[in-house]
Order: structure tokens, then C-alpha cells, then sequence
């Protein structure tokens, strides 16, 4: 596990207090906008930054605890560390650079060389100069780096940002594959919903050096106190899903949730697979009664939750669907012509075509065994077998 539990406070004003616990495997992404304080959190995790009071911890190991007078040093935390632009010695090759990272690493190894090549696709780079490559493989190539060091946390700031949508959709399956097969514990700093919603399993939300929610990804970014990070457009509902049918002839795809299916554009994925969902609650319609005799090809039968007004006209309304959550934006004049109040029964109405699959469905994470993933911790050696991707 880690936890994390700080304050800090720099001149000009801006404060950051943050405290949360993160599984020690998977994805926990840093959500917010910039000046969020994101970045400062995981540079306190790395040591770069001294927080003014609080605690640290991985695993057994603390890292910074003010009230005992624990400050280790950066080199004696063993955390790999990503940012937005490589940052590759241009004048070492590919595999010059990747041996570097292993001249650093200190403990047991779990991963060789040869797994992080293949995992991350840059064994026809290893000749090359940094200047030669693309945005995407740089990136990757700094990924690997970080790997070789063998750390017991891996922290990515932002290691998208820099790139073009093109590279973006290039790296992410690798960052999946990062992900499902090293089983290392990885705080991802992002201010983008499709990054968090694809890679990470749970979600620490961050507003102006604030905690506004964290938790398991699906229920924090459907929460209506998101919208100061999210803003209106993107808040949603999120199902994790998996593919029951596919209709090659109308090129739709069935998804099956806990409570019911999704008809949706046609998912790339085989039956089975398991998808994540996004629904935005502005695309989703609201009826007293069943609709007939309309396009709508989603109708669910649901049962008012909550009713919150939001600011300007809007108002979110949250929807009990067996034991699933549905939210929806709606008019505050809809409320109360429509009469709306918790306990009252509904019907959602959802186009199929408002759920993107180039944008709102992703491969989601696969839930990590019980003692798999990351360096061992019983001085074993474990060593990162390379297969096929699960992207």
C-alpha cells in the first residue's frame, strides 16, 4: 500500500494538502487541471520536494515521516521516474541509454532487459540515437529506462502530454501492457479524462491543492464534485463492461454491465473481453413512462436517487439502475415541470451513437491477483516474461 499524507506550502500562496491510500498494484492516476498540485505530489514521493509536515509511505518502507525525522534520500526510495519530454542522453544510443538505467538499480532485480525490450516493442531502436526517434518512442525508451533501475514504484508525469493524439493512441498500449504485466505500483499524474478512465484503477482528484475525491475510478468520476476537474462536458457514468454480442451488419456491439446491456458502435475487441464505458450525463434523455416508437436504442428502468442542482440551469440527477448509478444532466425547469424527486421512477434514454467507441470505450484494467506484481518482496528473483499484449 501507499500512503500518503502531506502539507505543503510555498511562497505566493499556494498550499497543497493531500491524503490518500494507493494499492501497491496498478494504476492511481493524479487527477486535475494544472495547478492542481499533482506534479508537487509525486516529486514529494520522489524527494525532490520536502513536505512541511506529514508522511509517506510504501509498503513497509517509510519514505518521510516530519514527526520522526525520516527524510530518505532520493537514491535510497528506488521509484522510477517519467516526465512529460524523455529526457534521453541524446548522445548514447537506444541501448546505451536502457543500460544506464541499469547501472542504477539497487535491490533484487524483476525485470531483465531483454522482457522490457519486447514489452515495450524497442528492440529494432536499440541501435539508434535519441534524435532519430519518434515523440512516442522516446517515450517509451524513457519508460524502460525507469524499469531497469528496478524500482518498487514507478511515477509518470503527465508522459503523454507532449505527444500528438497519433502518438498518444501508439503508447497507450504499451502503457497497458506496462501496466498488466509488470504488476509495479504506478502513480500517473494526468489532467486527462480518456488517460485516467483507460489506465487506471483507482483515481485521487486534485483542485487547486486540494483533495476533492478518491477511490475506485468508476465511482470517482461519476461524481458530481468532480465537475470543477472534469467540467460539464465530460462528467458521466462509467460501467465496466464485457463484450456479449457483436452485429457485424448494423456494425453495433452488445455490452453487458451488472445490471443490464449497452447497444453501442462496434467495439474492436473479442466477446468476453472486458471494456469500460463511458456514458456522459448530458447524453442521457429522461421519461416519465417506457418510450415507444423512438431511435433511442438504450432504455433503462431506473429509480431517482439524488437530485442536485448544479451551477447555471443545470441540475444532476442520479439514477438507481438495479445496482448501478446513471447520471443525468438535466435542466433544472425539467425537474420541477417534470416533477422529479427521489423515489420516483424513471426511465433513462441513451443513443447508442452517444457512446463513442473512438472515445469513451477502453480496454479496462485487469484486477491484479493476490501477491502478484512489482519487485519482490521476499528477496526472490522474478524476472518479466514477455507475451502478447492485451490491448
Amino acid at each position: 500500500m501507499i500512503g500518503v499524507d502531506i502539507r505543503i506550502d510555498r511562497p505566493g500562496g499556494f498550499s497543497l494538502r493531500a491524503a490518500f491510500a494507493a494499492p501497491d498494484v496498478g494504476v492511481t492516476a493524479l487527477f486535475g487541471r494544472s495547478g492542481a498540485g499533482k506534479t508537487t505530489i509525486i516529486q514529494a514521493v520522489a524527494g525532490v520536494v520536502r513536505p512541511d509536515a506529514g508522511r509517506i509511505a510504501v509498503g513497509e518502507t517509510v519514505f518521510f515521516d516530519r514527526d520522526r525525522g525520516i527524510d530518505l534520500p532520493i537514491e535510497a526510495r528506488r521509484v522510477g521516474y517519467v516526465f512529460q519530454d524523455a529526457r534521453l542522453f541524446p548522445h548514447l544510443s537506444v541501448e546505451r541509454n536502457l543500460r544506464y538505467g541499469e547501472r542504477r538499480a539497487r535491490g533484487v532485480p524483476f525485470i531483465a532487459f531483454d522482457a522490457v525490450v519486447e514489452m515495450l516493442g524497442i528492440r529494432h531502436l536499440l541501435a539508434r540515437r535519441p534524435h532519430t526517434l519518434s515523440g512516442g518512442e522516446r517515450q517509451r525508451v524513457a519508460i524502460g529506462r525507469a524499469l531497469l533501475a528496478q524500482p518498487r514504484l514507478l511515477l509518470m508525469d503527465e508522459p503523454l502530454a507532449a505527444l500528438d493524439e497519433q502518438r498518444k493512441s501508439e503508447i497507450l498500449p504499451y502503457l497497458e501492457r506496462l501496466r498488466d504485466e509488470t504488476r509495479l505500483p504506478i502513480l500517473y499524474v494526468s489532467h486527462s479524462v480518456d488517460e485516467v478512465l483507460r489506465l487506471s484503477d483507482t483515481v485521487v482528484a486534485l483542485a487547486q491543492g486540494r483533495m476533492i475525491a478518491a477511490g475506485p475510478v468508476a465511482g470517482v468520476m461519476s461524481q458530481p464534485s468532480i465537475l470543477p476537474v472534469v467540467g460539464r462536458f465530460d462528467l458521466g457514468t462509467i460501467f465496466d463492461c464485457t463484450v456479449a454480442r457483436h452485429d457485424p451488419a448494423y456494425e453495433l456491439s452488445t455490452l453487458r454491465f451488472a445490471d443490464g446491456e449497452l447497444r453501442v458502435p462496434l467495439v474492436d475487441q473479442p466477446l468476453g473481453a472486458p471494456v469500460r464505458a463511458r456514458i456522459r450525463s448530458r447524453d442521457v434523455a429522461l421519461a416519465l413512462a417506457r418510450p415507444t416508437d423512438v431511435s433511442v436504442t438504450n432504455l433503462l428502468a431506473g429509480t431517482v436517487k439524488s437530485i442536485v442542482r448544479m451551477e447555471g440551469p443545470y441540475s444532476d440527477v442520479e439514477l438507481v439502475v438495479g445496482g448501478s448509478s446513471l447520471h443525468a444532466t438535466v435542466t433544472a425547469e425539467s425537474v420541477e415541470r417534470l416533477a422529479l424527486a427521489p423515489g420516483m421512477a424513471l426511465w433513462a434514454m441513451i443513443k447508442a451513437v452517444a457512446v463513442d467507441s473512438r472515445s469513451t470505450l477502453f480496454s479496462a484494467p485487469d484486477a491484479a491477483a493476490p501477491g502478484q506484481g512489482g519487485p519482490p518482496a521476499d528477496g526472490s528473483t522474478q524476472v518479466a516474461a514477455p507475451h502478447q499484449s492485451r490491448s
